[in-house]
């Protein structure tokens, strides 16, 4: 029994710590840009090992008020369109997705940004479902203390939008040569038409998949109602 009641104390005393550290962490990135993501170390050491890529690390933090409302919307658009309803799970898509796992298709998982941007900051790669449930306790979390238009401002910064290129700004400056605050509705719908793979895609050499789906995204643009994040201009 003391044994059971050591191990029980250890455990409580590393829980405390984790929650001090996480709860600590995501307050201090309310305010605070995130220099660094552990996708982004994977891919440093990925790259390194690798004797045919050069080593990358394109990123560059900006405001949500200096990136195209387009932008913000071509994202919503085309990876969580309840953005702004939702407490960082959409149950109808978790629903679905459950669903057609039973019946045996590949459907995507359901995952809103809220999900993703918890991922991308505080976690790695992965599906099992330890990385699972902490990805859902780090949406809790940035959903509690963070605004959904902060939960849009880091993730449009930290997402990985090309081989060593993380953010939109970077994406905006290393495929079309300007500011993310210039992108227009198609560029901004293509960027977020190759964020399932960026590495595999680029928005300056589209497959027809990914002109298909920049169609579908900009539809969609059209249909929603605007998000009233950042800029305002939706008029280019």
């Amino acid at each position: 029994m003391k044994v059971f009641g050591k191990i029980a104390g250890w455990l409580g005393k590393i829980l405390l710590v984790f929650l001090i550290y996480s709860v600590g962490l995501t307050l201090i990135y309310r305010v605070m840009p995130v220099p660094f993501t552990p996708l982004m170390g994977i891919r440093l050491v990925e790259q390194a090992l690798d004797e045919e890529k050069v080593i990358k690390l394109h990123k560059k933090w900006t405001p949500i008020e200096e990136i195209s409302q387009h932008m913000v919307q071509a994202v919503v658009a085309a990876e969580d369109q309840k953005f702004v309803d939702h407490f960082g799970f959409d149950t109808e898509a978790i629903q679905k997705a459950l669903e057609g796992n039973k019946a045996g298709k590949n459907l995507k998982g359901g995952s809103t940004i809220s999900n993703q941007t918890a991922k991308n900051v505080f976690l790695w790669p992965g599906r099992n479902y330890f990385r699972k449930g902490l990805e859902a306790y780090f949406t809790l979390l940035i959903e509690i203390f963070w605004s959904k238009e902060r939960i849009m401002e880091v993730y449009l910064n930290v997402i990985e939008t090309g081989e060593g290129i993380y953010g939109v700004e970077a994406a905006a400056q290393t495929f079309y040569n300007k500011r993310a605050e210039n992108l227009s509705r198609k560029e901004a719908a293509m960027i977020a038409a190759v964020l399932p793979n960026p590495r595999r895609w680029s928005p300056t050499k589209p497959t027809t998949y990914n002109y298909q789906r920049q169609s579908w995204i900009l539809r969609n643009m059209g249909n929603l109602h605007p998000v009233d994040f950042g800029k305002k201009d939706l008029s280019r």
